[in-house]
């Protein structure tokens, strides 16, 4: 390779590329991508495969139905993630792990370490990871709801290089090529913002979850940490040859220049805020014990206890960061009510920040 060089990629490969017509997994699409995978191993890159379409996989196993349950759904999950996984399996020579996850694996702090270390390890040891969401166990409030963000996740987590969608279409158009034959395929993004989400249509997969906004949103979950993300059309087998020439033959977007760092990252895009904390105008970094003091509060809201994660704002209704808590909503609703009194005052003296300035991501725009 001589424009791409890369250490760590993370795939994401689409539903449609899975199960083209919802009747089982076909190796019609899949075998270009798993020759991809090992040309790429045999230059020394690492892989991890997030792939879609254990419900597609497996929904040729139970009656035809107008309308599908959730129940049923997660039933062709199950029963097609094994045959996914097996169509897999069969294109290496090398030996590949199954990772089924829950955006309440990726935001509990603890499992998300324990992911990380899964992954580094099985990486280390010349095996394939391959992930999913668990969709047979996930629930509204759990789930990541498509591949596209989850694969972003993925890749900040495993600190990769690259993150390459892999779908029906060959990239980002400045409108819907569906609809408008006039349609321009953009090459690289530079930055993302609303203009570029404005592209993106309602246009989605016959097959899969996502579209075109759930992967823009991918590529700014990654490129805010430092990777590199292309949508690409993995139906065209001139894709991968591109790719591996150090040709884009999507599009590309660029990662910041000051990604953010690990933990921060986790924070702003994968954590989901357990409470809230009302504070009087914008947040002073500047200050030396910490972000935010109790003295700084106007209300609390939620539920959250010590080291979870809390939404901060300004009382106008601003989101200003999302922060880890030093201390629960239950010690600072009770400073908060009682602030005049002496006992209080006594308390905001003797505490330290509710939030410090290394726990804390700042959603303000620059």
């Amino acid at each position: 390779m001589q424009k791409f060089k890369w250490r760590r990629i993370v795939l994401k490969v689409g539903s449609a590329l899975i199960a083209p017509e919802q009747d089982g997994c076909r190796s019609r699409y899949l075998l270009t991508i798993a020759q991809f995978i090992v040309r790429c191993r045999a230059q020394g890159i690492e892989v991890i495969l997030v792939s879609s379409g254990s419900v597609a996989a497996g929904s040729h196993l139970f009656p035809e139905q107008e309308k599908r349950s959730v129940t049923m759904k997660k039933a062709m999950a199950a029963a097609g993630q094994t045959e996914m996984m097996a169509m897999w399996d069969r294109f290496f020579d090398f030996p590949s792990a199954q990772i089924l996850l829950t955006h309440g694996d990726l935001r509990d702090r603890e499992r998300y370490t324990s992911i990380r270390e899964t992954v580094f390890t099985l990486l280390e040891h010349g095996v394939l990871p391959i992930i999913n969401e668990n969709d047979t166990v996930t629930t509204d409030d759990l789930k990541v709801g498509d591949n596209d963000n989850l694969s972003a996740m993925v890749a900040a987590a495993a600190d990769a290089d690259a993150l390459m969608i892999f779908s029906d279409v060959d990239g980002l158009y400045d409108k819907n090529p569906n609809l408008h034959e006039d349609a321009v395929l953009l090459p690289e993004i530079d930055s993302i913002d609303e203009s570029i989400y404005a592209m993106a249509g309602c246009a989605t997969s016959a097959v899969g979850t996502g579209g075109m906004k759930t992967k823009i949103e991918a590529a700014e979950k990654a490129t805010s940490h430092g990777i590199t993300t292309f949508i690409l059309n993995g139906f065209k087998e001139q894709t991968f040859n591109r790719l591996l020439e150090g040709d884009n033959p999507g599009t590309i977007f660029k990662p910041y220049d000051k990604p953010m760092q690990e933990a921060v990252h986790w924070m702003t895009h994968t954590a989901n805020e357990q409470g809230e904390v009302v504070v009087e105008g914008s947040i002073d970094k500047s200050t030396e014990d910490g972000c935010i003091r109790s003295d700084e509060i106007v209300a609390v809201h939620g539920e959250f206890g010590v080291g979870d994660t809390i939404l901060v704002r300004s009382d106008d209704g601003t989101r200003l960061a999302k922060a880890t808590a030093n201390y629960s909503s239950c010690l600072l609703n009770f400073i908060a009510d009682n602030e005049q009194s002496e006992f209080s005052e006594k308390m905001q003296d003797s505490i330290g920040p509710v939030v410090s300035e290394k726990d804390i991501a700042l959603l303000e725009k620059s």
